[in-house]
């Protein structure tokens, strides 16, 4: 019963996801809103959209854990798993906005992150807010400076939905969002209590990696299409709004204490390693790329990382 309140929660959080993001794109076409402030704010909203939902509502139910391994299991997916498995169907080139901000801040969140929850085991609403207002310094910054946006999941629907249409995916993706979080909290608990291991595991493996299928498909989805900026900069964005705006969010709305001090000692440590070995990799395949090589190297640490996790 707990495995399948799990699955039918992420296949519910993946839907509503899908859903909410191709409404909030169309309703931003309609207003000729310039592709980078689609990609920068509602595409990476509506991508993280399952990682908010569920943080905040392990959050307020009593479930820190869940909150907090969801999202930095997610980072360490979103890089050890979804990038490798797309590095390994095909290379993807690396534009310079990765050296220049992409990368470089998602770094500094992973490090504000690990400074503020290591200080006293948790996060509190300031610096949430100190989180959240960096964020919007951020998003103020690119679509200020800079030129080419690399998200291309802004450019998977081009035309523009009818009003009716589109209010009716924001119903559904919403609802199905609520529900899907509903359903995968308590068959994560459940499932939690039935093998015997903490909410902690099961969130940075099963939940993150269900919550990071939305970021699998748009990455696949963007090599059958073979769009030339795909992946890497979609993935990083990705790990920021986690970071400071889903946990900035949640502890604004109620603080997070770390309850397993497994994700201070093991699973910070691997959501840090994972997003620095990213640059070094480029090295290793032709210059400005990233190749197969990386995405092998990548997913045979995720493996590492995940098994160990189960055994006791």
């Amino acid at each position: 019963m707990a495995l399948l309140a799990v699955a039918v929660g992420i296949y519910l959080l993946i839907k509503g996801g899908d859903w909410l993001m191709q409404a909030a794109v169309a309703l931003s076409l309609r207003f000729s809103i310039p592709k980078i402030v689609i990609g920068m704010t509602v595409v990476s909203f509506a991508t993280s959209a399952p990682e908010l939902i569920i943080s905040i509502k392990s959050a307020l139910t009593g479930h820190p854990d869940l909150a907090l391994g969801n999202v930095v299991g997610s980072n360490i997916a979103n890089l050890g798993f979804v990038l490798a498995i797309t590095l390994i169907i095909s290379p993807i080139s690396v534009s310079r906005s990765f050296y220049r901000t992409d990368w470089p801040m998602m770094i500094l969140s992973s490090l504000l992150f690990y400074y503020f929850i290591s200080i006293d085991q948790k996060l509190d609403a300031f610096e949430g807010v100190v989180m959240f207002i960096l964020l919007i310094i951020f998003i103020i910054y690119l679509i200020k400076f800079q030129k080419r946006n690399d998200l291309s999941e802004a450019t998977v629907i081009e035309e523009t939905l009818p009003i009716k249409k589109i209010m009716t995916l924001l119903t559904f993706g919403g609802f199905s969002l609520w529900l899907g979080s509903e359903t995968l909290i308590k068959g994560a608990v459940m499932l939690a209590q039935n093998i015997g291991v903490s909410e902690r595991i099961i969130s940075v493996s099963i939940v993150s990696l269900g919550t990071s299928v939305p970021e699998l498909s748009a990455s696949i989805i963007a090599i059958l299409n073979k769009e030339k900026a795909i992946s890497l900069g979609n993935l990083i964005g990705s790990n920021i709004f986690n970071l400071m705006a889903v946990l900035g969010l949640t502890a604004m709305i109620h603080p997070l204490s770390v309850m397993d001090q497994g994700l201070l000692n093991n699973d910070l440590w691997w959501m840090l390693g994972i997003s620095i070995l990213v640059l070094p990799l480029i090295f290793f395949s032709k210059k400005n790329h990233l190749a197969w090589r990386g995405g092998l190297i990548l997913l045979i640490l995720y493996g590492i990382f995940i098994f160990p996790l189960f055994i006791k």
